[in-house]
């Protein structure tokens, strides 16, 4: 048996690994890894449990591509159904063992370690699995430390499952708060969606991060959330705004800001923060504030060329559409002055793309 000591010395070494790793999918590799090394095994796997199909599905399997087997046949589904850790000492001797998944990965087994991976309600997560101890067989103290590991696994799984059931809620909500905006508008869905798109597109090519790739493309939709509090008389005139009717509507960014805003929650903050910005210009003569260059965000100077982008080539009431070399044309010009020149690099350089989301969503 391990010492209190040394498995607090294990965990230790073990939370200094996975610490310098982010994403679910990198905590797991390194989970899988160190789990590897620690009790000597050739191989480590992590399946995650799929209650609607009843499988385990290979989350992390080194070496060999991804897997899925019954979560009712093999060790793995044998340590899944009893929720408890499962040693087998010679594979092709034992009733638990199946050999279906040698036989597609052309992979020998020789000897199992499966330790269920439970949440906090003692509910199916999945499976962690060693295989093939090295110059041995797998003990109790290894399925000791495997147990150890197993536990920081489950608690990562869990939490991402959480988080991601939080996320699908979030954007499910904010979807429905862009769709609202809409009613009081006279541009389509298909506007929004394409702002959103083109605007993840650009967001990429600069180099932000994937979180906030997934951001911005959610919440760029709602970058005229505060048209909701304009009068009809405005939003639905037909013809141009006169100056002071384009003054009420200016507003529009101002009260999209305090729509959205909320200090708890980063997308409707990123959301308030894209409806007050969009309008400004990189060299400080656009509205409500005034802002120039960096001083606006990279969100908003995203969305500034994307909007108008989309407006131009776009019918409205009151104007044709533009062809797509009109709008570039304008972009091109604009660099500096309304726009950020090197996101309208950027923008220039992805126009096939920027072409194939406007066909997959005409009006």
């Amino acid at each position: 048996m391990y010492t209190a000591q040394r498995q607090l010395e294990i965990l230790l070494e073990f939370g200094k690994v996975i610490n310098k790793t982010k994403s679910l999918d990198s905590v797991l590799s390194s989970m899988a890894a160190y789990a590897r090394d620690i009790i000597n095994a050739d191989r480590c796997s992590i399946f995650i449990y799929d209650s609607k199909t009843d499988e385990l599905i290979s989350k992390v399997s080194q070496d060999i591509a991804p897997i899925r087997i019954s979560a009712r046949k093999g060790v793995a589904g044998y340590a899944a159904l009893s929720k408890e850790t499962h040693i087998v000492v010679d594979a092709y001797n034992d009733y638990r063992f199946n050999p279906d998944v040698d036989k597609k990965t052309g992979y020998l087994t020789k000897s199992i370690l499966a330790v269920p991976l439970l949440d906090n309600n003692e509910n199916i997560l999945g499976v962690f699995q060693a295989l093939n101890k090295k110059n041995s067989v797998f003990t109790n103290q290894d399925a000791e430390i495997l147990l150890l590991i197993s536990n920081y696994t489950a608690s990562a799984i869990e939490n991402a499952t959480l988080y991601d059931k939080l996320r699908d809620t979030q954007t499910k909500i904010i979807n429905k708060l862009s769709s609202a905006a809409e009613f009081k508008d006279q541009e389509t869905s298909k506007h929004t969606k394409r702002v959103g798109l083109y605007s993840g597109l650009l967001a990429e090519q600069y180099g932000l991060s994937k979180e906030e790739i997934y951001t911005i493309e959610l919440t760029a939709p709602m970058h005229d959330a505060g048209k909701i509090g304009i009068a009809d008389k405005i939003m639905l005139k037909p013809g141009k705004l006169d100056d002071a009717e384009f003054e009420t509507m200016k507003t529009h960014a101002q009260i999209g800001y305090n729509l959205l805003y909320d200090e708890d929650n980063d997308y409707l903050k990123t959301a308030a923060l894209i409806a007050l910005e969009h309008h400004e210009k990189y060299d400080g003569s656009g509205y409500p504030n005034g802002k120039k260059g960096k001083e606006i965000s990279i969100f908003g100077r995203i969305v500034a060329i994307t909007d108008v982008f989309d407006a131009l080539t776009s019918v409205r009431p009151y104007k044709h559409a533009w062809t797509f070399e009109e709008a570039l044309q304008f972009l091109q010009e604009q660099s500096s002055k309304h726009f950020d020149p090197q996101l309208i690099t950027l923008f220039l350089q992805e126009k096939e793309s920027i072409r194939a989301i406007y066909n997959d969503l005409k009006d």
